[in-house]
């Protein structure tokens, strides 16, 4: 009896342990499968990073590029245009959901105004590199960093190793003040090329700070931030990245596929495709002139940093060279 007894205690204590192995198991492969965090941080890591980056400046930090993905990725945009001059701007915190106006032009509400044609543009700060499927995502990393490189790489090695090695463009003495009702100059600040995007002139600066931090001020005030905080630097280039300007569109939504040809674009030669994010950040300088060094230069970042992130773009439009800028 005392044999049968304990074969049966033997028996019965496999099976438990068989069945709290077996749930024990279920359950760490379920919460793998819903634990895999989304956005950026869950293909990219800092390894990734700094084999992108391998001369950067200290200063530029996998740690701040994420914290700021993930932070300006709690905020939405309606950005409501009459023509294309007249703006009124509601930014919601999606930790509160509480729509604020950070922004209404002082004609907005103008009978003469309100008969001018409306437009209007969700913009989702979290769908940055984040909004499709991988491949997608991994194509619209590549271009935002092969821009940001160009705009900070020192030297012509040809290598494409020496981005992110400075924080703001040589010529400080550049003040880039230009009029702006919405976002006037503060007396004796500079607005020259700041960030990993080089972030320029007044208007830009406070309309920045508005949809970054919901208040015009901090960046007009003390546009060394984007130089001085890295967090705050890589907010700004993710910004202009995903915000769109006037007549054109933003480069996320060209990447994405979100942006549609008009036939107006069609006729200007402009299409989705890498090529068109050099024409919303530099197209006057860089496109319809052929191959200039500027283009070249971002369209080789490019296919280096679809290497190293293991894609491709085969069809990626990727020359402006023949493509009319905006004005």
């Amino acid at each position: 009896m005392k044999l049968l007894a304990f074969y049966l205690k033997t028996v019965f204590g496999c099976l438990v342990a068989l069945i709290l192995f077996s749930f024990k198991c279920s359950s760490t492969v379920k919460s793998a499968g819903t634990a895999v965090p989304k956005g950026v941080s869950s293909f990219f890591t800092e390894k990734d990073f700094n084999s992108l980056f391998p001369q950067r400046d200290k200063f530029y930090t996998y740690q701040a590029f994420i914290q700021a993905v993930r932070e300006l990725g709690q905020i939405k945009l309606k950005v409501e245009k009459r023509e294309v001059s007249i703006y009124r701007v509601t930014r919601t915190d999606k930790l509160t959901g509480r729509p604020v106006v950070v922004r209404q032009d002082e004609d907005w509400n103008e009978p003469w105004a309100q008969k001018r044609p409306y437009s209007f543009v969700n913009i989702d700060y979290g769908t940055f590199c984040s909004e499709k499927d991988l491949l997608t995502n991994k194509r619209e990393l590549a271009a935002f960093f092969a821009n940001v490189a160009h705009e900070t790489r020192h030297g012509m090695n040809g290598k494409y190793d020496d981005g992110l090695m400075y924080t703001h463009e040589l010529n400080t003495n550049a003040v880039y003040i230009s009029d702006n009702d919405a976002y006037p100059p503060v007396k004796g600040k500079n607005y020259y090329g700041r960030g990993p995007l080089q972030l320029s002139y007044n208007g830009n600066y406070g309309y920045a700070s508005d949809c970054i931090f919901g208040d015009k001020t901090v960046l007009l005030n003390n546009p060394d931030l984007v130089a001085t905080n890295a967090v705050v630097a890589f907010k700004a280039a993710i910004f202009f990245w995903m915000t769109p300007v006037t007549y054109k569109p933003s480069a996320h939504d060209v990447m994405v596929g979100n942006w549609k040809p008009k036939a107006d674009d069609i006729a200007k030669n402009r299409r989705p495709g890498f090529g068109m994010t050099i024409n919303i950040i530099n197209g006057d300088i860089e496109c319809n002139h052929g191959d200039v060094f500027g283009m070249t230069d971002r369209i080789g970042f490019y296919q280096h940093f679809l290497t190293m992130l293991g894609v491709s773009d085969p069809d990626c439009a990727c020359s402006c060279s023949k493509t009319q800028p905006y004005n």
